[in-house]
């Protein structure tokens, strides 16, 4: 989807939400992190 890279942990946030569900809750996880494109050396 974004071609070669890494996702950054140093500004990185991690977003926890609890989605109620008849079958039992869920729990939504959501990683926002800045993409670093592969660059050759």
């Amino acid at each position: 989807m974004f071609g070669d890279g890494i996702m950054s942990a140093i500004d990185f946030t991690i977003d926890i939400k609890k989605q109620e569900d008849p079958k039992g809750d869920r729990v939504i996880i959501t990683f926002n992190g800045k993409f670093l494109p592969y660059k050759k050396w």
